[in-house]
């Protein structure tokens, strides 16, 4: 369903803009706006309603649209499943677009005092990993690069400089991938598997969030985010880690083709932040520790979770 003109760009997208086309998609679905909180601003923007237990999210361009309709299908497959799993709202007509932007509303987890452990997400991953695809359910493949070539020619506020890095950057990190061999078969990916993306809710259950980026291909893409945080960023300990390798059962980093895609990953989480620099001053000093660590290749990683 669309409202309103297609004018929706990720140029520009700001949380004050967010906040308009809230306002528009909660009128469409009979929904009360006010006093919705804004709880995260990244690739999309999420808000809790204060009227009912629903979480809007609000994609930055049309673009988005085809990963929009994948999330709110792969949620109803999992609900059928019986798969711990974020789930959407299901009588109301999903995605909407709304002024260019696509819009899906979720059933609001309520979160118990605790966060997701490293070995509950090694868990949740092989739980997921083993699933078949029911027939009907038609998932693309794991978009490796994304919308990082959107990413670096939008990006409002970063030096030519940077630009033209990341552009050689990215030729160089697309040659490296053709030669990738995988050791796994294809199956459900999520395609942003870090811990952050689990909830715990107040009965205890695990649950997985953030549907976007879910394909069907070499779970090595999963594997990477973690491997990544704590070999190269060092944001686990090695209890977490080994937690982690422990309930999957395997460390990517035994895999040779795991330089290629930490120097994916960390691309990806460059590209991600630069989108919003423009926002306030510690989006805009984390940007820059990042794109340092990446034209010193070798050097020592210091950037902050984000």
């Amino acid at each position: 369903m669309t409202v309103g003109a297609v004018r929706g760009s990720e140029e520009g997208f700001t949380s004050a803009g967010a906040a308009g086309v809230l306002a528009a998609a909660c009128r469409s679905a009979g929904l009360d706006h006010r006093d919705a909180e804004l709880i995260r601003f990244g690739e999309n923007a999420l808000f809790r309603l204060a009227s009912v237990p629903v979480i809007v999210r609000i994609a930055r361009s049309v673009e988005y649209l085809p990963f929009a309709r994948n999330e709110v299908a792969v949620s109803r497959w999992l609900a059928a499943e019986g798969f711990p799993a974020a789930r959407v709202v299901d009588d109301l007509e999903q995605p909407l677009s709304i002024e260019g932007h696509p819009v899906t509303f979720w059933h609001l987890i309520r979160e118990a005092d605790r966060k997701a452990t490293y070995g509950e997400l090694g868990a949740a991953l092989r739980d997921l990993h083993a699933l078949t695809l029911p027939v009907g359910l038609e998932l693309p493949p794991y978009n490796v690069f994304g919308r990082t070539d959107l990413r670096i020619e939008r990006a409002v506020g970063i030096p030519e400089d940077d630009r033209q890095f990341l552009r050689k950057r990215d030729r160089e990190l697309r040659d490296k991938h053709a030669e990738l061999r995988f050791q796994s078969s294809k199956g459900p990916v999520h395609g942003d598997a870090h811990v952050q993306n689990l909830m715990v809710d107040t009965q205890g259950r695990v649950i997985l969030i953030d549907f976007e980026n879910f394909s069907f291909d070499h779970p090595e893409w999963d594997l990477m985010v973690t491997a990544v945080e704590h070999h190269s960023l060092g944001w686990q300990t090695d209890t977490q880690y080994a937690d982690f390798v422990r309930e999957y059962g395997r460390d990517l980093r035994d895999w040779p083709g795991y330089d290629t895609l930490r120097g994916i990953q960390e691309f990806h989480m460059t590209t991600w932040l630069m989108q919003n620099v423009t926002e306030d001053e510690k989006t805009a000093e984390e940007y820059q520790r990042r794109i340092a660590g990446l034209r010193n290749d070798d050097g020592p990683r210091d950037w902050r979770p984000w």
